[in-house]
């Protein structure tokens, strides 16, 4: 593997950040530009990589040594047998200090702009930005949304769209755009995410959701979004000329102005949808809307739509239960333990393994906001003493 300078591992840890700067970028893109050895180079991080995805950081006393440690093995030949590249790391704890440059090993989390700029050839694997926030432009280019700071947000072209304060985003409402011109915001496990359209509504992103939606609404046109897997909570602007319409992949659900919350991830049987105030109408996206074929939900009630036979139950809603998340809490409210392993997992991004099932059917009541996923099954084992072991983001019950 060709030998990376202290300066482009600088452009690239600033790229990765989301510190780089126009002319930073454009030095970088110059060098991977340069020659074939220089893209085969990034070839092969990437797949080093893949590899190494889950290494974790060491204190700030140990900086200079795992940083040493990680170029050392970076610069070796590449093989693909290697399964453990950087090891005797210990596991960083959060707010802790973390060796900047080191962010060089996370740079593939990012590459979705580059990939999209041809910097890689045909053959070359990409690994999807699975670790950090991610907003997706028109034009497929990929940027990162770090979580602290603030920026503004800009389209393909250069224009200034929006703003970024966080992980939150506000689109400008007066701006200028003749056609619908969409954006993509990805949240993935262990994250949440908060964007305010170019009309004013609000909508809340659970971890491992997908919304696609229009940079700027257009006149004479219904305010469409797309919700990919996951769960969102909308506060709508109401505007009487302009219904807005969430469409999963199954149903769609149209509303003047109002709150609701819609939970569509994959692996679920149903998807749920909570009127809050307002009202809704459900429909099956394979049709027109209509009021003949809409199922109207009422505030404070909860409809489940099946995705295997299109059928709909309406049952009054536990509204707590369903919207804490919005404010990083988990209430459980007896509630089988295998119900609740997947949200756990999208909540600390994390893979629980539950080999007992005496405990798959205990019913859970409790609640969690700060605590840690250690701290949750303390407590789970005070409710169901079980045997368990913990290993980095793994979580096996015996």
């Amino acid at each position: 593997m060709s030998k990376i300078n202290a300066h482009i591992l600088g452009l690239i840890s600033s790229y990765t950040t989301g510190e780089i700067t126009k002319e930073q970028f454009t030095e970088l893109q110059e060098w991977l530009n340069e020659n074939s050895e220089h893209k085969q180079t990034f070839s092969n991080y990437l797949l080093l990589y893949k590899k190494t995805r889950r290494i974790h950081f060491v204190e700030k006393s140990d900086k200079d040594k795992a940083w040493n440690e990680i170029i050392q093995k970076l610069e070796k030949p590449f093989r693909y047998e290697d399964e453990a590249v950087i090891s005797k790391v210990k596991r960083l704890k959060p707010l802790s200090g973390i060796l900047k440059y080191a962010a060089v090993i996370i740079l593939f989390i990012a590459m979705g702009y580059v990939f999209q700029q041809g910097f890689f050839t045909d053959n070359t694997e990409v690994i999807s930005p699975t670790e950090n926030i991610t907003l997706q432009l028109d034009n497929g280019n990929i940027e990162i949304i770090n979580e602290d700071g603030a920026s503004q947000i800009i389209d393909a072209q250069g224009n200034v769209v929006g703003i970024r304060n966080g992980a939150q985003l506000v689109y400008n409402s007066d701006i200028s755009l003749e056609t619908l011109v969409y954006n993509t915001l990805t949240v993935p496990y262990g994250k949440r995410s908060k964007v305010q359209l170019s009309d004013g509504t609000v909508v809340n992103l659970n971890a491992g959701t997908s919304l696609r939606f229009p940079v700027k609404f257009i006149e004479g046109k219904d305010r469409e979004v797309f919700i990919e897997g996951g769960e969102a909570y909308f506060d709508v602007t109401k505007d009487l000329k302009h219904p807005f319409i969430v469409n999963t992949e199954d149903i769609g659900i149209r509303v003047l102005g109002t709150q609701f919350n819609v939970s569509s991830y994959p692996e679920d049987q149903d998807i749920s949808t909570v009127l809050i105030e307002g009202s809704v109408g459900i429909y099956d996206k394979n049709e027109s809307y209509s009021l003949d074929n809409a199922t109207l939900l009422e505030p404070g009630f909860k409809a489940d739509w099946s995705k295997s036979n299109s059928n709909i139950d309406i049952k009054k809603a536990d509204i707590e239960m369903h919207t804490a998340w919005i404010n990083g809490k988990i209430i459980l409210k007896h509630m089988p333990f295998d119900n609740i392993v997947k949200k756990l997992e999208r909540h600390y991004n994390v893979e629980i393994i539950n080999h007992d099932k005496a405990l798959g059917k205990d019913l859970i009541t409790a609640s969690f906001d700060i605590e840690t996923i250690e701290q949750v099954f303390e407590v789970i084992n005070e409710i169901h003493p079980i045997d368990y072991t913990v290993d980095d983001r793994k979580i096996i019950i015996n």
